[in-house]
């Protein structure tokens, strides 16, 4: 049972993380300060830089804990299923239970309008890209291991989470910029996305009789 210590620690967290966002869906993530981030939920600097580094990783801290949820469950998917099903799999399981996840930190509405500051500040964007790099090495190393194999010497497990984390950027970049602010929204966006990797790598694209019409299923 975690201590009442804890719990309180965990609330204090929350609720920086909590004003952080609020104030960088405001005012945007460059004009937020540190301070302002502490006096909004009136505390010191001080005790800001006891659960933070910097502003910086109060943007990520919902993010890297849906992040953890969906390795996790990945790791845990039927032994039997192909690994592209597999992925899928778990973030299937994931749309189910991130509004549930992210409501014990912030709001859902709050979280999506935050996943547009992200995707709109350039200094964002690279930290964005270099942290999917490591989640994209996380879920190679998984997959290997489930299919038991060694990424350093078989390129497949790489090259399925490339291309899948590829088009999952893609998609949430795209409803980022101009789709509706709902996890229903963010999640058929996606699967829109994914379940055109397939036909695009495999079947030709005319409309003429050489491939498949465009928008057609």
């Amino acid at each position: 049972m975690t201590g009442l210590r804890e719990r309180k620690k965990q609330r204090t967290r929350d609720a920086l993380i909590r004003a952080a966002h609020e104030l960088f869906v405001d005012q945007g993530y460059e004009q937020t300060t540190v301070d302002q981030i502490a006096t909004a939920v009136d505390v010191s600097q001080r005790t800001f830089f006891r659960y933070f580094a910097g502003k910086e990783e109060t943007v990520f801290a919902v993010q890297e804990m849906i992040q953890e949820r969906f390795v996790t469950g990945l790791a845990g998917r039927p032994e039997h299923e192909e690994p592209m099903a597999a992925l899928r799999g778990a973030l299937d399981d994931g749309w189910a239970s991130i509004g549930e996840a992210v409501a014990e930190v912030v709001s859902l509405e709050l979280h999506l309008r935050m996943w547009r500051v992200i995707e709109t500040t350039p200094s964002l964007v690279e930290v964005h890209l270099r942290r999917a790099m490591e989640m994209e090495e996380r879920l190679t190393l998984t997959i290997a291991a489930r299919e038991g194999l060694d990424p350093d010497t078989d390129p497949r497990p790489r090259v399925l989470v490339a291309a899948f984390a590829a088009v999952m950027r893609t998609a949430m970049h795209r409803w980022g910029v101009d789709g509706e602010v709902t996890v229903e929204s963010a999640r058929d966006c996606v699967r829109c996305y994914l379940d055109e990797l397939g036909p695009a790598l495999l079947t030709g694209w005319r409309a003429d009789g050489g491939g498949r019409a465009a928008g057609e299923r």
